[in-house]
């Protein structure tokens, strides 16, 4: 990972580094920088494609690669592609302020610190539906979350009938896992029968009890011009009323400290395998090096306090949510907006996200 992150930085020239690389965190501002994150088509801070020659590309994707397994990478490329569809869909307009509101050259890349120094350094690689963050401390990637991956279209077609799902198993193994419950099992498992619009932890930096959706608006590096911004609150609103979304919802779905839904514990063998194969869309996503220690921390009973909850419908095309939660564990689908074909996934590990807990650690044990 240090040795793609040098090798992309040592491609750009003194106004793309100004851009790319910032200093390791030494203020309160830049810390706050380094932790934001959005999966909206926003400005996710950092050097876009589009400002990269074509060997400088390369690099980065070269840097992205090491942040994800070869199939999380192979979704977060698709994802980068479907852009061209998505644009396709929405008939080839400007959009969001921009020339180009679906773009593929629109994902940003971000270096914080110097990969070759052997001090703690970071790097951030975002734009729609794609948001991937490490951080290394002494030559070892310690934090890979959030980790969020999205698509719109979920659902495209393909010749000869075929189709396009690059999250589908992370839609369709929850489904599973909810069909396999019985009705005492589901009626623990199902929140409402509504689903909540999008992931209920939104872009937080710190996910906490009590959370509830943030609204589209607020889910952008900054506000618009204010045409712009009234059609974004039309589109929420128009989606929660398309949803049947009340305050019961609402307060159904927020976050808890306790877990809701059914838990590991109460699930049969048969059960326990399809969640712990849903548990693996999420963690999968990490490198050789990193998933291995990801799954561990869920072997044998670690995998009893994991809980799973749903709202919404239970079969394909239906709108509807679920996520997984448990110790140091957060993880959330949506699947209800495009009707049914637009989703969201994310994997966080709270308290530990983008390591801020061995930040705090590090700085005792070597500046103390």
């Amino acid at each position: 990972m240090a040795e793609a992150a040098v090798a992309w930085i040592e491609t750009l020239d003194d106004e793309q580094r100004a851009t790319g690389v910032w200093d390791w965190p030494g203020s309160k501002a830049a810390d706050a920088e380094r932790v934001l994150w959005y999966y909206t088509p926003t400005d996710h801070g950092g050097l876009t494609l589009h400002q990269q020659r074509p060997h400088q590309q390369r690099a980065a994707m070269r840097l992205l690669s090491t942040g994800l397994s070869e199939a999380g990478y192979v979704s977060a490329s698709t994802i980068m592609g479907l852009e061209n569809v998505l644009d396709r869909t929405e008939g080839f307009t400007a959009g969001f302020e921009r020339d180009r509101g679906r773009d593929p050259g629109m994902y940003y890349l971000r270096v914080f610190g110097d990969p070759s120094s052997g001090a703690p350094w970071s790097w951030r690689f975002g734009g729609h539906h794609v948001s991937v963050h490490h951080l290394v401390i002494g030559g070892e990637t310690v934090a890979g979350s959030p980790c969020f991956l999205g698509a719109d279209p979920m659902t495209s077609p393909l010749l000869g009938g075929r189709e396009l799902r690059p999250l589908g198993a992370v839609e369709d193994t929850a489904r599973e896992l909810l069909h396999a419950l019985d009705a005492e099992q589901r009626a623990r498992a199902v929140l409402t029968p509504v689903a909540a619009p999008d992931i209920i932890s939104g872009n937080r930096v710190r996910p906490r009890p009590g959370d509830r959706l943030i609204p589209l608006p607020d889910l952008w590096r900054g506000h618009f011009q204010q045409e712009l911004e009234d059609r974004m609150w039309a589109l929420h609103d128009g989606l929660e009323s398309g949803l049947g979304v009340t305050e019961a919802d609402h307060a159904a779905t927020e976050l808890t400290a306790t877990p809701r839904g059914i838990a590991g514990a109460d699930l049969g063998a048969g059960q326990k395998e399809l969640l712990r194969a849903l548990l693996d869309t999420y963690v999968g996503r990490m490198p050789p090096g990193l998933v291995e220690r990801e799954r561990a921390r869920f072997d044998g009973e670690a995998l009893d306090a994991v809980a799973f909850a749903w709202a919404g419908g239970a079969e394909r095309g239906e709108p509807h949510y679920y996520r997984l939660q448990g110790p140091r564990l957060l993880a959330e689908w949506d699947n209800t907006q495009r009707q049914v074909n637009h989703a969201h996934s994310v994997w966080r590990d709270p308290g530990h996200d983008f390591g801020l807990d061995l930040l705090g650690e590090h700085l005792v044990d070597h500046h103390a």
